[in-house]
């Protein structure tokens, strides 16, 4: 993260440099990027953004003189490729699994200062004196995670790496990896070659969105009391349902079907099927 915009219309933009070296966060990695994957990802964010989904951005990208060593389809042929760096912008970077990563070593007072922080930046209608912040915090990100989930699908896009660093708080598409967009229908699409056992799969996008809420949900409840706690499951049960009539909103609107019919959700698997079939 290289430091925040403002742009002439008063849009707060985050920007971050990915593939430019190593940071404290970076593991075992080189922290580098190829030119092949920043494209991709510049030409999809771009692309996401126009088809109307909540995404970051790409602002430009820069080809490295430096080699970069990769696995490309991880069967142990490393092959030099050509490094490039993507400047990359997002109201914010802030994951799931930047909350989760502070309950997990016990840094509760940093975690409340992180996840206010978070809310009076990028969640203007929540109240900073409201007792129930927390918990509005949360209903919001799950509705908003089931809207995100339900629009990927209504394109056939998969991001496929979808774990708790990938999913972010203000529910935008981030960190486009191994991602891929189905040609035809097919619910065990899987575009990223190292998910031997589909875990990331297109029709598994809803489930693990549901398993990476529930982390969520475990990262906060050490800052929640037991009524609390009690709400925020029922909200978390609610995502299924949020999530159905989300994707059956965007499913009516390209059939073209007005208003409520009870067979309209058995309309659309029925062409899902036929589509399967095809």
């Amino acid at each position: 993260l290289i430091g925040v915009y403002t742009n002439r219309h008063g849009e707060r933009w985050e920007l971050q440099l990915k593939g430019s070296g190593k940071t404290p966060y970076s593991r075992n990695g080189d922290g580098r990027a190829v030119l092949r994957s920043s494209v991709r990802e510049f030409l999809c964010s771009e692309a996401m953004h126009y088809l109307g989904i909540p995404t970051s951005r790409a602002a430009s990208l820069v080809v490295s003189d430096d080699d970069v060593w990769r696995d490309q389809f991880y069967n142990g042929n490393i092959n030099k490729e050509r490094g490039a760096i993507v400047l990359r912008l997002a109201k914010s970077w802030f994951r799931i699994g930047s909350l989760e990563i502070l309950a997990h070593s016990g840094e509760l007072d940093l975690q409340r200062r992180l996840l206010d922080f978070i809310i009076q930046e990028h969640f203007p209608s929540i109240a900073m004196n409201d007792s129930n912040r927390y918990l509005e915090f949360f209903s919001t990100v799950v509705s908003e995670t089931a809207n995100l989930i339900a629009l990927w699908m209504s394109v056939g896009f998969a991001h496929g790496v979808c774990n708790t660093d990938n999913f972010s708080l203000l529910s935008v598409t981030i960190d486009y990896g191994p991602f891929g967009f189905m040609d035809s229908y097919d619910p065990n699409f899987v575009p990223n070659t190292s998910d031997d056992e589909r875990r990331y799969k297109i029709g598994n996008q809803a489930n693990v969105g549901l398993f990476n809420l529930s982390k969520l949900l475990q990262a906060l409840k050490p800052l929640l009391d037991p009524r609390q706690k009690q709400l925020a499951s029922q909200i978390l049960e609610g995502y299924g349902e949020r999530y159905y009539i989300r994707f059956t909103e965007l499913f009516k609107t390209k059939l073209g079907l007005l208003g409520e019919n009870e067979y309209d959700s058995y309309l659309i698997a029925f062409l899902l099927k036929v589509s399967l079939l095809c």
